[in-house]
Formats: structure tokens, sequence, C-alpha cells
């Protein structure tokens, strides 16, 4: 497993650099390609060697090479957040004997991390985001239940889908104030691939989010005293919890089942 999980690294940093440009470029509806990676302060180009994921932001000391202006931390981080879930990913399905699942579940999480930089800047989810991964997702998870002889993949994967963008064009429908539908748009997304995994993953994934946004929303009010805040973006927890279920997703179910059960 050690060969998969040093590629999955460094695949991970890989597509972190890349998801800074997306992140930054998308909401500003910006071409990816053009111009090349440069400095937003003094417009030089960033030289090849000062790209490398991660190692070009230490060598740099965070410090553009020309003009000196701060490079946020930012980058490096979300470069290594990009490879650490990667790895923890690629584990994970191998763990599960799911490795056919792996594309998908690395496209969903990639889509995830930008998804919640840019939610987080900008309090929105962009549909140039969203929409084309509901196809590239849906053929991943197709392969992968051919692969894997798994045809009852597909349809918790379509049940998880139509379920959870339901019930949160439900949540948005009814309370408007409290669920945007960049969210229900997602949730679609999210409930195709947790089900793909198995019903116990997306009930603990689609709870999970809730809970999150309940422990960070009250965290929030606490450090703030109880005065009036800015509305916290859903998108993050929305992804956090659907990750964090693909870890712990069967556990919890089991345990609750068993608590539930008096067994």
């Amino acid at each position: 497993m050690t060969p998969l999980l040093v590629v999955a690294a460094l695949f991970g940093l890989a597509v972190g650099s890349f998801l800074n440009v997306v992140i930054h470029r998308v909401p500003a509806a910006m071409s990816l390609s053009r111009p090349g990676s440069h400095c937003p302060a003094c417009d030089h180009p960033i030289r090849t060697r000062h790209n490398v994921p991660v190692v070009g932001w230490l060598v740099l000391r965070g410090r553009c090479a020309d003009c000196r202006a701060p490079i946020s931390v930012r980058y490096p981080l979300v470069e290594l957040a990009t490879a650490v879930l990667f790895v923890g990913i690629a584990w994970r399905l191998a763990d599960l004997d799911l490795l056919p699942a792996l594309p998908a579940l690395l496209w969903f999480t990639a889509m995830g991390v930008s998804l919640t930089m840019i939610d987080l800047d900008v309090r929105r989810l962009p549909d140039a985001i969203v929409f084309p991964s509901y196809g590239v997702i849906a053929a991943l998870l197709v392969t992968a239940a051919w692969i894997g002889h798994d045809p009852a993949a597909l349809l918790r994967a379509a049940v998880g889908a139509v379920a959870l963008f339901a019930g949160y064009f439900l949540l948005a429908f009814f309370y408007p104030g409290g669920m945007g539908f960049g969210d229900v748009k997602l949730a679609g997304i999210v409930g195709g691939v947790l089900g793909f995994l198995g019903y116990p993953v997306l009930l603990v994934g689609a709870f999970a989010a809730f809970f999150i946004g309940a422990f960070v929303g009250i965290a929030k009010v606490l450090v703030s005293r109880g005065t009036a805040g800015r509305s916290l973006a859903f998108g993050p927890f929305m992804i956090a919890g659907a990750l964090l279920s693909v870890f712990v997703g069967p556990t919890v179910a089991d345990v609750y089942s068993r608590l539930a059960l008096g067994g």
C-alpha cells in the first residue's frame, strides 16, 4: 500500500497547487490557464522552480521573489491539506477494498477543498465547479461499479443523490434564510458519493454536516459573547461531514444502532 500512498501524496500536492488557482480565479470568472501564475502585487510571472508545491513557498520564505510582497500561507496549507486528504482517502478505500471508487472520491475531495475555500471567501458555490462535477463523478462511479461488479452501489448512489437533494431543497424552500440553493445543488453530489459507499456512510454524512455546523455556530456565539455576526457558510460543513463519514460512518452507525437497540 505504501507506493499507493506516496503517489496519492504527490498527486495531492500537485492538485492542491492547481486548486489554489481555481479558488482565486473561478469566483472572478477568470481563465484558469491565462495568464500564467504571477504575483498579484507586481504582476511578475512566477518562476517554474518557485511553483513547486509547498517547497516553493518555503524557499521564498512566503514572499515574492521580485517585489518581496507577502504570499499568503493559505497557498501551502491548501496544498498540504489536499495531499493529506488524498492519502487518507486512498488508505481508507484500500482498507475497505473499494479502490475502484478512488478516482471519484479524489475528484470529490478536490472539489470539496476548492468549494470550501470559495464558500468561506465569497459565500458562493460556483456552478462552474458544481455542475461539471455531476457528470464527472457520475461517470467515475459507473466505472467503479463496473470494475467492482457492484451494480447495487449505483442504485445506492442514485437513492443518496435524490434523497439528499430533495431534503436540502425542502429546507431551502421552507427556510430560505438558513439554506441556499447552492447547498441544494451540492447536496446531490454529496448524496451520490456517500450513497455509493453505503447507506450508513450516507446517513452519518448527512447528519454530520448539521452537527458540525451547530457546533461551530455555538462556538462562534460563545466567542462573540452572544453578539450577532455574519451567517456561516454551510458548504464547508457539508464537505467536512461527508469526508468525515467516509472514515467513521459505518462505525458511528453501528454504535448508534447498538445503543438504540440496547445491545
